[in-house]
């Protein structure tokens, strides 16, 4: 029987010892290596899923300086009445007043670019209105007087722009419009109308717009108001003219733009 020896103990001993050590790291090693790698994927999934890919359309637009286009727009439009003093004075109408009607436009559109905020824009177009003034008598009947005419529009507007984000971006407008009364259809004829109004109107536009880029056109709905500054009101001996002395053209707007 051989004699054992105490440094063959510790030698056995030790060398189990240190497998264990090692296997020990090693294991904690893969455990550390496995969860970092999990929280890679796991980093990388998340960047994938907040990421979402925009291809941009129309990507060197503003390098063109000149943009033509056209629109459809669906304004509904009024007269602003001012009262003369006769109005509480005279026995007539004890209200007198414009309601909102709708009408149709439509026209071409020419963008200049200026810069990267702002640019020019005119917009001459033909629109279809249809306003009215309305009587309201105490004893009688309520009475109207109905305009139909066709006027040509030239405004002139400065675009304000938003910087693009993708495919989109904001923008405000505003200018002047001047407008000439064209094809008048006047109740005259008939004896129903007996207002006369002038024929050429001067008015402040502003408003804001949403540019939407698609991939051969850019498609941009807008909101604009209009306030007329002269007063179309032409003076009448008749009845009809009794409590008015100003009328102005106010309007607001919806346009589909197309460039």
């Amino acid at each position: 029987m051989d004699t054992a020896h105490l440094r063959r103990c510790i030698n056995l001993h030790r060398s189990q010892a240190g497998q264990v050590l090692i296997r020990s790291v090693f294991k904690y090693s893969a455990h550390v290596g496995i969860a970092i790698i999990l929280s890679l994927v796991a980093l990388e999934s998340q960047a994938q899923t907040s990421y979402k890919y925009v291809r941009k359309h129309l990507e060197r637009y503003d390098d063109k300086t000149i943009h033509y286009g056209f629109f459809f727009a669906a304004p509904v439009t009024r007269f602003s009445v001012g009262h003369s003093p006769s109005f509480l004075n005279a026995d007539s109408a004890y209200r007198i007043y414009s309601p909102n009607r709708p009408a149709f436009r439509v026209g071409l559109l020419i963008n200049a670019y200026l810069d990267d905020r702002f640019d020019l824009r005119v917009t001459p177009s033909v629109s279809l209105l249809s306003r009215e003034i309305t009587y309201d008598y105490p004893n009688s009947a309520s009475k109207t007087e109905l305009r139909e005419s066709t006027w040509i529009d030239l405004p002139v507007l400065l675009k304000y722009k938003s910087e693009r984000r993708n495919n989109s971006r904001m923008y405000l407008l505003a200018g002047g419009t001047f407008s000439i009364e064209s094809n008048v259809r006047k109740k005259e004829a008939i004896g129903a109308s007996r207002l006369s109004m002038g024929t050429m109107d001067f008015a402040i536009e502003y408003g804001i717009g949403f540019d939407q880029f698609f991939e051969f056109f850019k498609f941009a709905p807008e909101l604009r108001f209009s306030h007329g500054l002269i007063n179309l009101y032409q003076p009448t001996t008749n009845s009809a003219g009794i409590g008015i002395n100003r009328l102005t053209t106010h309007s607001f707007t919806l346009y589909l733009n197309f460039e």
